[in-house]
């Protein structure tokens, strides 16, 4: 498969896992105003973890625990736990749309990260598409607006351990089955904050709630599996475009279900890094395809 190829069943895939993604976020958000953020998190991987349980566990048996490389996936998975309980806590303070679009730097830290941690060769455009998402961010929680807070610097750290996150998932990479990976990293991040969370929890006040709570982990699983085919079937350079969908259906959400929409100049924010990402997306393809003869 060459770097630059990306079918629409790819696409396709990809972009279902984003929606699914800001859904996800949009519950979090829902349940994050009468529950602990912590709380929020932890039933988000417990049921992810029952969700892929019942349905690869009958066929995989063992196979779904199994690692080489237990240190790196338990890093992983308080990774992943960590960013969930960070944007989950950001959320429950900002709009939807505005942390969702502070979060999507990630990418662009990871290849700093990978520059700096693994000394991988510095991508076109990188350190210009790092200050101008950094400016992007600015806008969004500019001093005197009513984003400015100890709030807005919840998604920055959500980016970080994000960072970590798929830094570790690129080493595990072609070690660990896939399926098991997703599985290890969301059971590792449920009795991390098995840990902390009974101690804020609170029982569901509605059925709504209770549903939700559930809804979370199923949609969380989906999405992830959503994402994982849609790498089987096209590159990650030629998707990774692709992947600012979850920041659009952010703003779209937001508007739907919470009646948030973003003012001109935080408009003006989740547009620069959208476009700064996707920049750097379509830069990384033309660097990844192969030469010609």
């Amino acid at each position: 498969m060459h770097a630059d190829h990306a079918p629409l069943r790819a696409i396709v895939l990809l972009v279902g896992a984003c929606v699914s993604f800001a859904l996800l976020d949009s519950v979090a958000k829902y349940l994050s105003q009468t529950h602990h953020p912590l709380l929020v998190a932890w039933a988000r991987y417990v049921f992810h973890v029952l969700v892929m349980a019942a349905i690869f566990m009958p066929r995989m048996g063992r196979a779904l625990l199994r690692t080489r490389r237990l240190s790196l996936q338990v890093a992983r998975g308080v990774c992943l736990g960590m960013s969930s309980v960070c944007f989950f806590s950001s959320v429950a303070y900002l709009p939807l749309a505005e942390a969702t679009a502070i979060v999507s730097i990630a990418p662009i830290l990871v290849s700093v990260g990978a520059v700096v941690l693994m000394h991988e060769r510095v991508p076109r455009g990188t350190w210009l598409s790092l200050a101008l998402s950094f400016g992007g961010v600015l806008l969004i929680v500019r001093p005197g607006s009513a984003l400015f807070g100890w709030a807005a610097a919840l998604p920055l750290v959500a980016a970080l351990f994000i960072v970590g996150y798929q830094l570790l998932t690129r080493k595990l990479a072609g070690v660990d089955n896939g399926l098991a990976t997703l599985f290890i990293g969301a059971l590792v991040a449920a009795v991390m904050l098995a840990v902390v969370a009974p101690g804020r929890w609170q029982l569901p006040e509605t059925w709504l709630q209770a549903v939700l709570f559930v809804a979370m982990g199923a949609i969380g699983a989906f999405g992830h599996l959503l994402l994982v085919r849609a790498y089987e079937h096209g590159s990650a350079a030629a998707l990774a475009p692709f992947g600012y969908t979850h920041s659009v259906m952010a703003v779209v959400f937001g508007l739907l279900f919470f009646g948030q929409f973003p003012d001109a100049v935080s408009l003006a924010g989740i547009v620069l890094i959208v476009s700064t990402g996707v920049m750097m997306a379509a830069l990384r393809r033309v660097d990844a395809r192969p030469i010609e003869d």
